[in-house]
């Protein structure tokens, strides 16, 4: 019998290649290329016929999946309204961000509602996870406890145990013995994941799967992954401020990019119902380059503070620094301030912020953004009771954004009773706050400023 040759995989993407380079030429990452094992190509001859599947027609009624509410609203409003049974769910996050804290109260709360829940833990100890429990509160939840690592155990654990729900914390960690290569490759991770979602729809349990993060945010290991579950979810958050932000990327059950929003306590994270009033709670009198931006999260709306700073570089090639924003988007903006508006920032750092560790993705706050850097450059604070959203095109022009009506309701709860938006958004009557609509970038800087 003739040996199968090696083949070579990237770590970061999953593209195979049939010998090993430096360079990965589908994802373009540097030393990402590994040899593994080949799979099996398992006996040749002529397959056993195969049985015929159900068919249906578009006009077959179904009802919908039944859900399981936790009872904490946060993350059911993440997940679509409650976990759907036989799903399965992929979640990623920065190690110490506050992952597997999330998910032992998560697990504890379906625990309480009737489930039949198992945690298992591939990195800690079960007396780790019970001390976790105990000083978060949790001791006297019904959840059992596992800690391994061998998938062929946990699997037959789960086809005789029959939970409902359970956790494997991380998929990293789980080794199948029937794959020849290191826990963490690409093909343990691409087996592991598939064993576990093909038990998941066989035997109705909803596995959570915790996955690890590269060093750009991604879940490590193939985007294979995520396409075999039904669900992926980001915790984001900076470690140094006290909120966490649980992001739904992909939720075939619900709406993609739904966030839920919790805030670190001693006691655990605790779900925040009004994260717009959180978000603004400490900021003080109005200064320059602090903007209110009226942004869509999901399904709901979201006031936060963006932050700028402009001044001198002693460089000769002056800094661009974004947390919380995309820096191709400041680059964008800054550009057409400078082509369109006259206004450079040649010779200029450029510092952006976004307050409270949020990360703001939509075009909607580019005016926002442009309010800012103009507000810190010209030293004008705006009024403490403005909020501002609207997108920049390159021509200068401003752009209408969708729910512009529930920015500004959303707004108006908060005591805020003015809006700079584009001038052509469905705004709708009776909501209590002025607007002062531009129709372009160049009347916005002559209107706010007075220069353009």
């Amino acid at each position: 019998m003739a040996k199968a040759s090696p083949q070579f995989t990237c770590t970061e993407c999953g593209a195979v290649h049939s010998k090993w380079s430096g360079r990965c030429d589908a994802c373009g990452a540097w030393n990402s290329i590994v040899e593994e094992a080949p799979l099996g190509a398992g006996p040749k001859g002529a397959l056993p016929k195969g049985r015929m599947i159900q068919l249906s027609s578009l006009q077959a009624q179904e009802a919908p999946p039944p859900r399981t509410l936790s009872g904490m609203d946060e993350l059911d409003r993440v997940l679509g309204g409650g976990l759907v049974e036989a799903s399965a769910i992929l979640v990623g996050g920065d190690p110490g961000i506050g992952k597997s804290t999330l998910l032992l109260q998560a697990v504890a709360a379906f625990a309480r509602k009737g489930l039949r829940t198992l945690y298992i833990s591939g990195e800690e100890a079960a007396a780790q996870v019970r001390m976790r429990a105990l000083r978060l509160g949790l001791g006297d939840a019904s959840v059992q406890l596992g800690a391994e690592t061998s998938l062929r155990d946990i699997l037959t654990t789960l086809d005789a145990d029959r939970p409902d729900l359970v956790i494997i914390d991380s998929i990293q960690t789980m080794w199948l013995d029937t794959v020849a290569s290191a826990p963490g490759s690409v093909a343990q991770l691409r087996a592991a994941a598939h064993e576990l979602v093909t038990l998941a729809k066989r035997r109705g349990i909803s596995v959570i799967l915790v996955g690890h993060v590269t060093k750009e945010g991604q879940i490590a290991g193939p985007r294979v992954v995520e396409h075999m579950v039904d669900c992926v979810l980001y915790f984001e958050g900076e470690r140094g401020h006290q909120f966490r932000i649980l992001r739904a990327v992909k939720n075939r059950f619900g709406p993609a990019d739904e966030i839920g929003v919790f805030e670190m306590t001693g006691a655990g994270l605790a779900e925040v119902s009004n994260p717009s009033a959180l978000f603004l709670s400490e900021r003080g009198q109005p200064a320059p380059g602090s903007v209110v931006f009226a942004g869509i999260e999901g399904t709901r709306p979201m006031l936060t503070e963006i932050q700028a700073l402009v001044a001198p570089s002693p460089l000769s090639n002056p800094r661009r620094t974004t947390v919380g924003l995309d820096g191709g988007r400041l680059s964008t903006i800054l550009a057409v301030l400078e082509a369109r508006c006259g206004i450079p920032f040649a010779g200029l750092d450029v510092f952006l912020n976004v307050a409270g560790g949020m990360r703001v993705s939509e075009p909607a706050a580019d005016l926002a953004v442009a309010a800012a850097l103009l507000s810190a450059r010209e030293d004008i604070a705006l009024p403490a009771d403005t909020v501002v959203f609207g997108e920049i095109s390159l021509s200068g022009a401003l752009r209408p954004v969708s729910q512009s009506e529930n920015r500004l309701k959303e707004a108006a709860k908060l005591g805020f009773t003015s809006a700079m938006l584009p001038k052509g958004g469905k705004t709708g009557p009776g909501i209590g706050v002025t607007l002062r609509e531009m129709q372009d970038l160049t009347g916005f800087v002559g209107d706010v400023f007075g220069a353009g």
